[in-house]
């Protein structure tokens, strides 16, 4: 019998959907007026999102440095030009979430353990024990993940709650994400489209982000003085409350299940229309935390 899946075609072409141009805009930088618990006051939504920042500098770092080692071989100049800007775009992704970590320090937690770990690991192992194509396939299936967790800013996840520095942070930030959410997944097709390289490299993209997300996000609850039992009580109770849908179950196991798909392509949720939408939001963000400023 023949078997289907190794009839299938390990990469699919992307859909007939226009990638916007990927150029980088300025970021927020300015955080010394948002409070600790700066998610409407809920400490375990603020720290699952402090928890994700934390990872994003040393993280987007990575992802350029991966992409880029192959920009050399890309023919087409129209990638060539989309892999720069998404170089542009994550390294002052990386400049403002960083910016933001000296609030975290002045408000006095201590996360500079957690960084020096994070990028131990990221760097010291990962980089420099990974060959290039497993590295740029981790990034391809990152990239996938920073993208659902983009649009869902966009969705169900109740950022009119949050301090509006933060929020013209995260909504800035998600729709760069989008935009540029196909680069990293079209360089891999074009170097290598293996289907086992691709999912070795969602393996690797979901051991880190599930492992580094959950160490950080324990970190930050544990200095608030929260326990897990009463850190998932309130997670519950916030969930319930504003009807958001489980990190675990949106981005994970539905992310996965789609990027197993061998003809998945970012591409396939046609969300481009989204950025301009998160663009409008962040800039009105902006304008109410200089109000919040000025008075």
């Amino acid at each position: 019998m023949t078997n289907l899946a190794s009839t299938l075609p390990s990469s699919s072409p992307a859909p007939a959907v226009q990638r916007p141009v990927i150029a980088p805009r300025k970021g927020p930088k300015e955080f010394t007026a948002v409070p600790r618990h700066w998610f409407g006051g809920f400490p375990v939504p603020t720290h699952l999102v402090n928890g994700v920042n934390l990872l994003f500098p040393a993280g987007e770092r990575f992802f350029v440095r991966s992409v880029y080692h192959y920009l050399d071989q890309l023919e087409d100049p129209a990638l060539r030009a989309a892999v720069r800007g998404f170089g542009s775009q994550e390294g002052r992704h990386a400049k403002s979430h960083e910016d933001f970590f000296a609030t975290l320090r002045a408000q006095g937690y201590s996360i500079d353990r957690f960084l020096a770990f994070y990028e131990w690991v990221s760097y010291n192992l990962l980089e420099r024990l990974s060959p290039p194509a497993l590295r740029l396939a981790t990034t391809a299936a990152a990239e996938h993940y920073t993208a659902i967790l983009a649009a869902g800013t966009a969705g169900d996840v109740p950022l009119h709650l949050a301090h509006p520095a933060l929020r013209q942070l995260l909504y800035w930030h998600a729709a760069e994400e989008i935009e540029h959410k196909s680069v990293a997944y079209d360089v891999l097709q074009q170097v290598n489209p293996s289907y086992a390289l691709r999912v070795a490299g969602l393996g690797v993209a979901t051991t880190m982000l599930v492992s580094m997300w959950a160490i950080a996000t324990v970190s930050l609850l544990r200095q608030d003085g929260l326990s897990l039992p009463a850190a998932g009580r309130l997670r519950r109770q916030t969930r319930a409350k504003f009807a958001i849908e489980p990190i675990v179950k949106r981005v994970f196991l539905r992310g996965i299940r789609k990027y197993l798909r061998r003809d998945f392509h970012p591409d396939h949720d046609d969300n481009y229309h989204l950025a301009a939408e998160l663009l409008a939001r962040a800039e009105a963000a902006r304008l109410e935390a200089a109000a919040m400023v000025e008075s």
